[in-house]
């Protein structure tokens, strides 16, 4: 299959693209049992991270995917940097573009920048996540993870509970479960759930009717207040009692079987508790190692050189 230069979105990949990543994280992922973790796929080649946001996960897990493909890393100090002094984002990328990078992972609080990026750079440049819009490897990997649990998706119904509205990995991960078969609904105050929410999916105001939809998988999102002029709601308190996994809802899930995933970092005593943290079909640590394999996957379908 003819790889693409960059990976932007979820929206603008076929099924065929969806599925080469997919299976392909699997052997990828057998990597981690040996003693020697790395293999030579893109050794020569440089993957550069371009960070205007916080992180550590993600951005841990590129390099890590990129390091055991034998790839050089480096990370753009955004901090340290001319964009300090009033440098654009078309002005850095000149400058990447003299580094002669093979690959560019890019996280911004704009929606669209990473798009505007891959227009005026060779390098292939994959969104690392951008303002409400996007962040596609996020979604694969829980694409990647739900495969592990169960091997035919479709049907398969996701709860996705939270900022559904300023969720940009609400919007890639509920796209990607329905390009997979699978049955997708929304828990969320109303401050928090979008205006505009497709036809398909069923709204909920509160755990005692979402459960009554029956789901297999709880999808807990981050309140993530650093993004948010102001508080969309009273308190973290009133939000845990009225939307968070209590120690009571995790009892329900025990009595059910049902899968548990988060996109991390979580806030302990907010979406979550300890018991839910605890709780023996909680995937957050699964996803975690299921990042670098997916993400090593992108890595290699997007190789420079490779449709040549």
């Amino acid at each position: 299959m003819t790889p693409r230069k960059d990976l932007l979105d979820i929206a603008s990949l076929t099924d065929e693209e969806i599925s080469f990543v997919l299976d392909n994280a699997g052997p990828f992922k057998d990597l981690f049992k040996r003693s020697v973790k790395k293999v030579p796929t893109l050794k020569g080649r440089t993957m550069l991270t371009l960070f205007y946001e916080p992180s550590t996960r993600t951005r841990s897990s590129f390099e890590v995917a990129a390091s055991r493909l034998s790839a050089d890393v480096t990370h753009f100090d955004i901090e340290s940097s001319s964009v300090v002094k009033g440098e654009s984002v078309l002005d850095t990328v000149e400058t990447l573009e003299a580094m002669r990078v093979d690959y560019i992972v890019v996280r911004h609080k704009q929606a669209g920048t990473p798009n505007l990026i891959a227009k005026n750079t060779r390098a292939s440049v994959i969104n690392a996540g951008d303002g409400w819009h996007a962040h596609p490897t996020q979604a694969l990997l829980d694409a990647f993870t739900l495969r592990e649990i169960h091997k035919d998706l479709r049907g398969c119904r996701a709860l996705i509970v939270g900022d559904i509205q300023h969720s940009r990995v609400a919007r890639s991960t509920s796209l990607i479960f329905r390009r997979l078969g699978m049955q997708v609904a929304y828990l969320a105050p109303g401050s928090m759930m979008p205006r505009e929410v497709p036809q398909e999916i069923p709204q909920f105001g509160n755990w005692t009717d979402a459960f009554e939809w029956k789901p297999d998988v709880i999808y807990l999102l981050r309140v993530q207040g650093e993004r948010l002029d102001e508080p969309l709601i009273p308190s973290s308190a009133e939000y845990h009692r009225n939307y968070g996994l209590t120690d009571e809802r995790v009892k329900v899930l025990r009595e059910r079987g049902l899968h548990l995933m988060h996109p991390g970092p979580v806030n302990r005593g907010v979406e979550i508790t300890d018991a839910g943290m605890s709780y023996e079909k909680c995937l957050i640590n699964q996803q975690v190692e299921n990042g670098i394999a997916v993400r090593m996957s992108v890595l290699y379908w997007l190789r420079p050189g490779a449709a040549e």
